[in-house]
């Protein structure tokens, strides 16, 4: 099988611990280079482990690299724009760890490059390719739970120590809705299939560091539909949603990170005071890679994650910000 030539931007924890291996496992795809700018012994290390043919001191370097069809990019979120805008410019096709940017104005500045370069942007809510969300689909669509008048999703843990940590830093874009509270967002815009007409979001912010270590949002929708979500640094993990309607409810507990359970997901549907239980098995990650390779390799520009639902998304966690820093309703254009 023809597999796309992928290149990684930086040795961070999540490429090493999630996409490297996935790209392992995918049929479609392989990585044959790794770049840092943190010293060319951890490249070689990362190399060496993952069985990668090529290393670079300058992401430059590996995007100059003609053999290279593609890049992942794992790097801190205020350098997404940057070096997104930089692999386009070099006509390499783009998978982006979340968020895609800071703004949804960014991801616009993006979309243009990305298009004027004929290259395929998609963001990392792997997530999102885990089946099981299609089933919950599958179930409100049948009319099982009736009407779907309230969804509410969170996605916390205890973060422990802070010093250091990335997702503390203001300047790189840390903060828990950066961070986790997108997939809840995210996830009720997938689930709803609607977007949000107005946000309310109260947070608490760490006085030292300047980021919402906590935050709850409230988000309304057209037809009297309502929801909320909530992510949070400080409590225990969880990573689930459910979704409410006139006749029952559908809780999926293992919503985002069903790969700490062996790729197992898990679905309770609950009518009439019984509750069914499904559990639905994927491997999201590779799902991820392998569905962007295969985009790459058929030039079909039609993804499930595509740039349109990454600019819906970021539009809502703009408002998010604005909520908070106003004390206010904020309505979403």
């Amino acid at each position: 099988m023809e597999k796309v030539r992928w290149g990684v931007l930086s040795t961070a924890g999540i490429a090493q611990k999630a996409l490297l291996p996935a790209f392992d496992r995918a049929e479609n795809a392989e990585v044959v280079g790794i770049a840092t700018r943190s010293g060319m012994g951890k490249a070689e290390a990362v190399a060496k482990k993952f069985a990668i043919e090529k290393t670079y001191d300058r992401y430059e370097k590996l995007l100059d690299d003609p053999t290279i069809d593609a890049v992942y990019i794992p790097l801190p979120n205020h350098l997404h724009k940057k070096w997104v805008m930089e692999a386009a410019r070099r006509g390499k096709h783009i998978l982006c760890e979340k968020p895609a940017a800071l703004t949804a104005e960014e991801v616009l500045e993006m979309k243009t490059v990305c298009e004027e370069n004929n290259v395929i942007f998609m963001e990392g809510f792997m997530y999102h390719f885990h089946p099981q969300h299609e089933r919950v689909k599958e179930i409100v669509d049948a009319g099982e739970i009736g009407e779907v008048k309230y969804m509410r999703a969170g996605f916390t843990f205890y973060l422990g120590q802070k010093d250091g940590n990335i997702r503390m830093s203001d300047q790189k874009g840390g903060g828990s809705i950066y961070d986790i509270g997108c997939y809840a967002i995210h996830s009720i815009r997938n689930i709803l299939r609607q977007e949000p007409t107005s946000v309310f979001v109260d947070a608490i912010k760490d006085a030292e560091y300047g980021v919402d270590t906590d935050a709850v949002g409230y988000l309304t929708f057209d037809g009297g539909v309502r929801a909320t979500f909530d992510s949070s640094f400080g409590l225990y993990n969880r990573t689930e949603y459910e979704v409410f309607g006139t006749e029952g409810s559908i809780r999926v507990p293992r919503a985002y990170r069903p790969d700490k359970n062996g790729g197992e997901g898990m679905i309770l549907v609950e009518k009439a005071g019984v509750t069914r239980t499904e559990t639905v098995t994927g491997d999201q990650y590779r799902e991820q890679v392998e569905h962007i390779s295969n985009a790459i390799l058929t030039g079909d520009h039609k993804l499930k994650h595509d740039l349109n639902n990454t600019i819906h998304n970021m539009r809502v966690i703009d408002a998010c910000f604005k909520s908070i820093d106003s004390g206010k309703k904020v309505t979403i254009d």
